[in-house]
């Protein structure tokens, strides 16, 4: 079974949920450039990738199996089962904007963000006419130089904010890491998949 992981603490820290699910991989703790690790005995194999392309590797069928942050499956949409909820990795998707700021419902509201299918739902909830400012680097600047009235980010600390004159408005949503699916892999892979969910489902269970 091939599995996706995130690059980075994330992933670590997921890898060692797998492994004290029994699903272990010793060769992937080793300080190496690899990507591919695999455990014949165990019949699994994981991969590195970029947290953000892991919803895609998992999509095609590159992977059976998963872990990606919420916000990717509520922005991109990708089609796959969300199987379980790891508990970990969390952080909240916020509205935040400069000190003292108050919306000005008469004109449109200008956001920056990196997730614009997640600004545009949750302002559609709100019947507010909005201007999409896509980014991809540091947005907290965007308000800060009077590129956009607010900001959509994931926050985790606050600090970032802070150091930069701005706060939270309002809360959009939890995030947290997610285990998913390739629906064929589901479909063929159940018993390997449904024994992975299972040590996972403990894991989570004790924490």
């Amino acid at each position: 079974m091939n599995v996706a992981l995130p690059k980075g603490r994330l992933g670590r820290k997921v890898y060692q949920m797998f492994a004290d699910a029994g699903f272990e991989c010793p060769e992937l703790l080793e300080e190496s450039r690899k990507l591919i690790f695999e455990n014949e005995e165990k019949g699994i194999r994981y991969f590195w990738v970029k947290p953000s392309d892991v919803a895609s590797y998992v999509e095609r069928g590159a992977a059976d199996v998963g872990v990606v942050g919420k916000d990717i499956l509520l922005e991109s949409k990708p089609d796959v089962y969300e199987l379980l909820d790891l508990k970990c990795g969390k952080c909240r998707m916020m509205v935040a904007a400069p000190k003292d700021w108050q919306d000005d419902t008469g004109h449109t509201l200008r956001v920056a963000t990196k997730f614009p299918e997640i600004a545009r739902k949750f302002y559609g909830g709100k019947s507010r006419d909005i201007d999409i400012i896509k980014l991809n680097g540091s947005i907290e600047i965007a308000p800060i130089l009077g590129l956009s009235d607010v900001i959509v980010d994931i926050v985790e600390t606050g600090n970032t904010l802070r150091a930069n004159n701005l706060e939270i408005q309002e809360t959009i949503v939890d995030i947290s890491a997610r285990f998913i699916s390739n629906k064929s892999a589901f479909k063929f892979k159940t018993r390997e998949i449904e024994a992975v969910l299972e040590g996972l489902a403990s894991e989570v269970s004790e924490k």
